[in-house]
């Protein structure tokens, strides 16, 4: 039984593996809530996603716990970067278009964005929002569209929305039955996957 148990295990984890979303990224800005990080990080490795670039130069990265995450910590790379401009640069030199959510006269709607491109998505602060510098500095502001009163969703809903629509996009284009790496970068994250 626990062979098989191993067998299931190892089939799920090279499936996932091959199913990650290199070219979709989240960048998390100074978002304080520990549960609202772990629902983002269980969105993230729900859609695929490989990476989080967490930028926080106000607020601390919160005490995250495995329960809250439901292990989704284990699954999600993090990279913690000290600006705006620093993260947007490393992204840029990895050829990602960034998007800030954000409530401007000139944001887009979220239905507008080709999430089959190489894209990375900026989720701002509960209360705040994302930075001044992180709108202004992105290729691009958008919102969900909104038809009730309340102009905006709690900070993981959002991001779960987004995802999903970035899903729905990548599905319909067969992305994820299409691994982004080589075998040997493949063979490299299902090993370390193996022993975590």
């Amino acid at each position: 039984m626990r062979e098989l148990k191993t067998g299931a295990r190892l089939q799920k984890i090279i499936e996932a593996v091959k199913k990650r979303q290199h070219s979709l990224r989240v960048i998390l800005e100074n978002i304080h809530d520990p549960h609202n990080v772990s629902a983002i990080l269980r969105t993230c490795d729900a859609v695929g996603v490989y990476k989080v670039s967490l930028v926080y130069n106000v607020e601390k990265f919160p005490k995250i716990n495995r329960t809250s995450s439901a292990s989704a910590l284990k699954w999600v790379e993090r990279e913690s970067l000290s600006s705006i401009q620093e993260c947007y640069s490393s992204l840029r030199r990895q050829g990602f278009k960034i998007y800030a959510s954000a409530l401007t006269g000139h944001s887009i709607s979220l239905y507008d964005i080709d999430f089959t491109e190489k894209t990375a998505i900026v989720i701002g602060n509960e209360h705040r929002g994302v930075s001044k510098e992180a709108a202004e500095l992105a290729d691009g502001v958008f919102q969900i569209p909104m038809q009730g009163m309340v102009q905006s969703l709690n900070v993981s809903v959002a991001n779960a929305v987004i995802l999903y629509e970035a899903q729905r996009q990548r599905l319909l284009k067969g992305m994820y039955d299409r691994p982004e790496l080589n075998e040997e970068e493949i063979e490299r994250i299902i090993d370390e996957w193996c022993n975590k």
